[in-house]
């Protein structure tokens, strides 16, 4: 198991896309300042000490040596102690409508965002239960498979968008059907599967998958994302642009209301809508918390090594291969042929 100690100090790895446009430009204005005194292939007889090519490999190790140096910092961890744990709780899985229907923005930032803040902010308060992630569009995938690794939860949440599932559309059905299959089997273990969407479902008889999945003993509840007015969906590329239908018509993504309150119903799960203010996730959290505990196992890391210090040397040894670099060429050492026959 790998994990980073501070894995926001990892942001700070956007500085060298914006390091090297600022070397592109820097370069560019001194080649342009050369080229005002005449032909560059002229001059460069009377320059014989400027190389730009070593400049850049100069460049280059720094910014390698600051990216093991950043990735250090961030404190890299890896698993040493594998130990068996017992837990009291729950298996929860969390099953989120990735769909380009929930960019819309009736609740802000957008659908999607405004979900997976709650989502993040509900693992948070998860103490001894197993939580999962599905994500769905078209179709179903599992992006976080059913663990007490919180950290681990919140770092795949991260990366969940509306790219993430290549088939468009929205399959509340499949992944029902899915998450139905991701608890962990042959277990007594109270399970709930929460339903984060829009609604808008056009592939499958998702109140169906819902009624089969209780039968498993699993209780589904729905959150509904998304205003009673609804809001056009934001085209991807496009700022202040909106997807239109084949008639040329803004599409307008709107909640429905109805079909998530069928799937609770079937389920026997409690439906809530989001609003701007509350998503709704810590009150069915509260629903998931009366369920009757049981007695959860699980091999999970109790220790993790620190192995910062490799990252720091080999950034160590970059800046050195950096030094080692001169700017300029060496007269001296232009001077020597070793190809030049002796008497000749």
């Amino acid at each position: 198991m790998f994990r980073f100690a501070h894995p926001e100090l990892l942001y700070l790895l956007l500085v060298i896309p914006l390091l090297i446009v600022f070397y592109i430009v820097m370069v560019n204005k001194k080649k342009k300042a050369i080229a005002e005194f005449g032909n560059p292939e002229l001059l460069k007889p009377l320059m014989p000490l400027v190389s730009f090519k070593r400049g850049a490999w100069k460049f280059v190790m720094i910014l390698i040596a600051l990216m093991f140096v950043i990735i250090g910092v961030a404190g890299p961890q890896f698993g040493s102690k594998l130990q068996q744990v017992k837990k009291q709780g729950v298996e929860l899985m969390v099953v989120l409508d990735v769909s380009n229907s929930m960019l819309a923005q009736d609740i802000k930032p957008n659908r999607l965002e405004k979900a997976k803040m709650a989502i993040s902010r509900m693992v948070e308060k998860l103490s001894d239960d197993k939580v999962g992630m599905i994500v769905f569009a078209g179709d179903a995938y599992v992006q976080l498979p059913i663990t007490t690794d919180y950290s681990s939860a919140k770092l795949f949440l991260s990366n969940i968008n509306t790219d993430i599932v290549p088939v468009q559309g929205t399959a509340i059905g499949a992944a029902i059907d899915l998450a139905a299959k991701s608890f962990t089997p042959e277990t007594e273990t109270s399970k709930a599967i929460i339903v984060i969407t829009d609604g808008e479902n056009h592939q499958d008889d998702a109140v169906a998958a819902a009624r089969v999945a209780h039968e498993k003993g699993i209780t589904i509840h729905t959150i509904g994302m998304g205003l009673e007015q609804g809001a056009p969906i934001p085209e991807k590329g496009n700022p202040g642009q909106f997807m239109k239908d084949g008639s040329g018509n803004v599409v307008v993504s709107k909640l429905d209301e109805q079909t998530l309150q069928e799937i609770a119903k079937a389920g026997e799960g409690m439906y809530v809508r989001a609003s701007n203010t509350d998503v709704g996730l810590s009150r069915l959290l509260d629903e998931v918390g009366k369920m009757e505990k049981s007695i959860l196992e699980e091999k999970v890391y109790t220790d993790y090594a620190e192995k910062y210090q490799y990252f720091i040397l080999i950034g160590l040894f970059f800046i050195f291969v950096e030094f080692m670099i001169l700017g300029r060429r060496n007269k001296r050492l232009m001077k020597i042929n070793i190809f030049k026959r002796e008497g000749k």
